[in-house]
């Protein structure tokens, strides 16, 4: 991606009706406009105890916004919440001004993120379902206007797409054949996760707000435990770097194997449509057995990150499974780390090797809590066994004897069961 690009001047707007997060959140806007490509270059916030139903902002203020608009020479206005239609195409009709809502800007980053298939069509299934009742407004007027200003695309579907001004039965028609498409990637994806079920290989999920670290933990893990040929994941200090699940086998120094997942991550008033979308990616958390949420410590809105991130998990279905607290880029305060603060929470830097192994030995701690020490007694006969164990186990002792080797192991239960005719 392109990062020397001219950045288009915005107006950031929001309304505060006494919500306990608001600066916070003004804060994320701005963010996330940056990471489209734009520079805001004013604010406009209003204090109201509910919405004009009509046009958001109360008549003064939308005043105020056109004249605001005007007096900066700018021609879009972001506004800090999911607008209605109605509100869209009122506040463009009394402002004279090109409005994009909240729900808009990350749909469009996220367009602008999307790299594999599966990605692109998670993307465009929300885009769809946020263009599906806005059909009316002029915001499909404008839709060729935003291809061009950002240096992004409202859609990746090429560039003929956006210049139809659909009807509600072609988009209906184009959502059902994503859908359809996306369901055969699915296919395989559930095909992948039922062989390494079949495997009970141990399966750990990096969850947390964008651009927390995952990525970078992920790839200093994948260095330690991977092996030779693992290829990176896509790591950049951005919002929302990498939409895409990747998932590792990790092989540590005493054998044991558990696969670790990347997610897409999360934001403060994801987009519905969007995390609807984007179950099928996060069905890899959905499934695993430790999710190690990664949070941004240096940043003093993290409790506000980590409410976040409790709350889409919640809304995607995914509950009951462990948690660790990894409590990332503890380099950019002054504190001591890496530092283990009880069973399930951890404070390190993802650039630190002491701190990956730390944070190895808490998930280990946490994945393979169930294995068991047996001994066990392997004819001559049955080397084969010997070999296998002593490349995927962690062989604690070994004896020669004379009817066979004995070896002391740690096995998982299902390989105890397995080998259960060797137990003494």
């Amino acid at each position: 991606m392109d990062n020397t690009q001219e950045t288009q001047p915005v107006i950031i707007a929001g309304l505060n009706n006494n919500q306990a997060n608001f600066d916070y959140s003004m804060d994320e806007l701005k963010n996330l406009v940056t990471a489209n490509h734009m520079t805001a270059i004013d604010t406009m916030i209003q204090n109201l105890e509910r919405p004009n139903p009509a046009t958001y902002f109360g008549k003064g203020k939308v005043e105020e916004l056109a004249q605001l608009a005007a007096a900066q020479s700018v021609a879009i206005v972001v506004v800090n919440d999911e607008l209605t239609p109605s509100q869209i195409r009122n506040l463009e009709e009394q402002t004279k001004i090109q409005i994009m809502d909240r729900t808009a800007l990350i749909l469009e980053i996220f367009a602008q993120r999307a790299q594999t298939k599966e990605a692109k069509l998670q993307v465009e299934i929300a885009q769809l379902q946020y263009r599906l009742p806005r059909l009316r407004t002029s915001v499909n007027q404008r839709l060729d206007q935003q291809t061009g200003a950002g240096g992004g695309s409202f859609t990746n579907r090429g560039a003929g797409e956006t210049k139809l001004e659909m009807n509600r039965r072609t988009i209906k028609n184009s959502i059902s054949h994503l859908r359809a498409e996306l369901a055969e990637i699915d296919k395989s994806a559930i095909t992948r996760r039922a062989q390494r079920d079949k495997n009970d290989i141990p399966t750990a999920a990096l969850v947390g707000y964008t651009n927390a670290g995952k990525s970078t933990i992920m790839n200093g893990l994948i260095k330690m435990f991977g092996v030779a040929d693992d290829k990176q994941v896509f790591e950049k200090d951005m919002l929302f770097a990498t939409l895409d699940t990747s998932v590792r086998q990790l092989t540590l120094p005493d054998n044991k194997q558990f696969l670790l997942s990347d997610t897409v991550g999360f934001v403060s008033q994801l987009p519905t449509h969007l995390v609807e979308a984007f179950k099928s990616t996060l069905a890899e958390a959905s499934q695993a057995d430790l999710l190690i949420q990664v949070i941004d410590y240096s940043d003093s809105h993290y409790k506000e990150m980590m409410q976040t991130t409790a709350d889409t998990l919640a809304e995607i279905g995914i509950k009951d499974i462990p948690m660790i607290n990894v409590f990332n880029k503890a380099d950019k305060l002054t504190i001591d780390f890496p530092a283990l603060e009880g069973d399930d929470q951890i404070v390190l830097s993802a650039q630190d090797p002491k701190s990956l192994k730390m944070l190895v030995d808490l998930i280990r701690q946490h994945l393979f809590k169930d294995y068991v020490t047996a001994d066990l007694l392997i004819p001559f006969a049955d080397g084969d066994v010997v070999s296998f164990l002593n490349d995927q186990a962690n062989i604690m002792k070994t004896e020669y004897l004379e009817d066979g080797t004995k070896l002391t192991v740690e096995l998982s239960k299902v390989d105890l069961q397995r080998f259960k005719k060797y137990v003494i």
